[in-house]
């Protein structure tokens, strides 16, 4: 299975969001592939793909975490793209965090994977929500310059998810995702 570790907006913010996001999804450029709205969430691991065997060890890892966890406030806010706005692959919306919780969620979530034998990609974590992916590196300074002046209301992370993600089988022949565990946070 192709598993991530993720914090889900709620349906209240994907709907801003999408409201916001709506007009410009209709901008003739084949060279931009918006994500879905029902797929959007804020990765705290991407795990690749993990053998079944495994699994078991990673949800209780994961319900560990998630009982130690707080629940804390949220915004998407701002935008940005990966690697860069010159040179970007990613555009995506930011994510406000005041109480900094989400950089520590990620590395407790990245340490539980591990620790289950599962590898996690390397990268540095971003707090973020992908708007859209771009078929060939391009500037997106204009973009990010539209989307910097996006704030979504405030909301409660209150759980994290371990989704299973299935390459070209979504919308538009991108990913389609189903949760496999789901787990409040209780500290």
């Amino acid at each position: 299975m192709r598993l991530f570790v993720a914090v889900i907006p709620p349906v209240e913010v994907v709907e801003h969001l999408a409201e916001f996001v709506g007009p410009r999804r209709d901008h003739p450029d084949e060279d931009i592939r918006w994500a879905s709205d029902e797929n959007w969430h804020i990765t705290l691991a991407f795990l690749g793909d993990v053998p079944e065997y495994k699994t078991e060890d990673l949800a209780e890892g994961l319900e560990r975490v998630a009982n130690r966890q707080k629940p804390f406030d949220l915004q998407l806010k701002g935008s940005g793209a990966f690697p860069s706005v010159a040179d970007a692959r990613v555009l995506y919306t930011g994510v406000q965090d005041e109480s900094e919780a989400l950089p520590h969620l990620a590395m407790t979530t990245r340490s539980a994977a591990n620790k289950a034998g599962v590898t996690v990609d390397g990268r540095k974590f971003t707090p973020h929500l992908t708007l859209a992916r771009l078929k060939q590196p391009m500037d997106v300074v204009r973009w990010v310059r539209v989307f910097d002046t996006y704030q979504g209301p405030s909301w409660t992370a209150e759980s994290i998810e371990l989704v299973s993600s299935r390459l070209g089988e979504g919308p538009s022949h991108g990913a389609a995702y189903d949760t496999v565990g789901e787990w409040e946070f209780l500290g």
